[in-house]
């Protein structure tokens, strides 16, 4: 039977005259991909971020002749788009057309790129390997890509991360694979990167060496699912988003979010964490959303009162028994300048009759806050 969910009524007799009304924050321009990649929507991605005149022209080399199209056998070519997933092939095909922006190999057999698999594809845009059996990449085999922005790497068996990445790629996806360590200087040079998705793969602290992500500009990074038992140290500080979702996680110390002050998002949900040290989350002002749901915390952490433009928090599936009336909203006006939008406190031991409607003052509507039953 589900369990029956019971949505607190708010009544707010006098309403805070500062804060404004705003949608959850949300990232844009990046996809959230499974075992497979919807190329239309890479398609128009790649044709949104070319339109423009900071985009330089496509480079033609002296070999190119548009009168004789070339595509590999049992792909589909069509403006600049080859696409050769799921036939079975066991290695990157021959005659990939010089022009291609987007080359679609998913969901295939391929064990290995060799050294000349990419050879005069210098006008690649976008790379999809995912879902094969990739276990070893040539360190030469991505030089010829020099304007590659987007390089879909996930659900194969890479143990490390690929050598000489591409000096202009923006987005690399390595979700899913067998990597344990990222070595020191594994993304130098990669000063355009913004994005990095390398969850799922069995990666402890200790495989994350001191230096492993120096140089990198990053606003996005996932490293969910895997065997972290506390925050790493050493990330980029410039973050708007961190995951760390299904891991190991233990408490969040007073320093552990220090370097990390213009983080919009920060997800730690499904860990093991029993202790939030007052103060931790003090650096975190800029913070819009925050997921600490499916934990063993036992109380509201303490300063999200004090977060200006905190808009969604996750404490459900927790050990919370009491929720204070300022646990989530600010004494004074004008120090929120955003409400609320979502408070989940489902699943956990609260006597939500019990709770002041004061608590929630500064929730956009009485829908944002939900309680429920308590499986003991």
């Amino acid at each position: 039977m589900l369990p029956f969910s019971v949505v607190l009524f708010l009544l707010c007799a006098t309403p805070l005259p500062t804060p404004s009304v705003a949608l959850p924050f949300e990232q844009k321009g990046l996809l959230d991909f499974g075992k497979s990649i919807d190329v239309e929507g890479l398609m128009m991605m790649m044709n949104d971020e070319e339109e423009g005149s900071a985009v330089e022209e496509y480079y033609k080399p002296e070999y190119y002749k548009p009168e004789q199209p070339t595509c590999p056998f049992g792909c589909q070519c069509n403006q600049n788009v080859v696409q050769c997933s799921d036939l079975g092939l066991h290695y990157v095909p021959y005659d990939i057309p010089p022009e291609t922006r987007l080359l679609d190999l998913q969901s295939n057999q391929i064990t290995e790129i060799r050294e000349d698999d990419f050879k005069g594809l210098s006008n690649l845009y976008a790379l999809v390997l995912v879902n094969n059996k990739i276990s070893r990449v040539h360190p030469r085999a991505f030089m010829p890509l020099k304007r590659m922005h987007k390089l879909y790497f996930s659900h194969n068996q890479l143990t490390a991360v690929p050598k000489n990445l591409p000096s202009s790629l923006v987005e690399l996806r390595i979700h899913d694979n067998h990597i344990k360590r990222v070595a020191a200087g594994a993304f130098s040079g990669l000063g355009s990167m913004n994005c990095i998705e390398m969850g799922r793969n069995p990666i402890q602290n200790s495989g994350l060496e001191p230096g492993a992500f120096d140089g990198l500009k990053l606003t996005f990074l996932r490293i969910s699912e895997a065997k972290l038992t506390g925050i790493p140290k050493d990330l980029p500080e410039g973050l708007h988003e961190l995951h760390l979702d299904h891991n190991q996680i233990q408490a969040i110390e007073l320093e552990d979010l220090r370097q990390y002050e213009s983080l919009h998002r920060l997800g730690l949900g499904y860990n093991h964490i029993h202790l939030i040290e007052h103060g931790s989350l003090y650096y975190l002002q800029n913070l819009r959303e925050l997921h600490l749901e499916n934990n063993r915390i036992s109380n509201v952490p303490g300063g999200l009162a004090g977060m200006k433009y905190l808009q969604v928090v996750y404490l459900h599936s927790n050990n919370i028994s009491q929720v204070d009336v300022n646990d989530f909203c600010p004494n004074g006006f004008g120090v929120k300048n955003t409400y609320y939008n979502g408070i989940s406190l489902f699943d956990n031991p609260i006597n939500y009759w019990e709770v002041v409607p004061a608590t929630f003052r500064c929730v956009s509507n009485r829908m944002a806050v939900q309680f429920g039953n308590h499986k003991k």
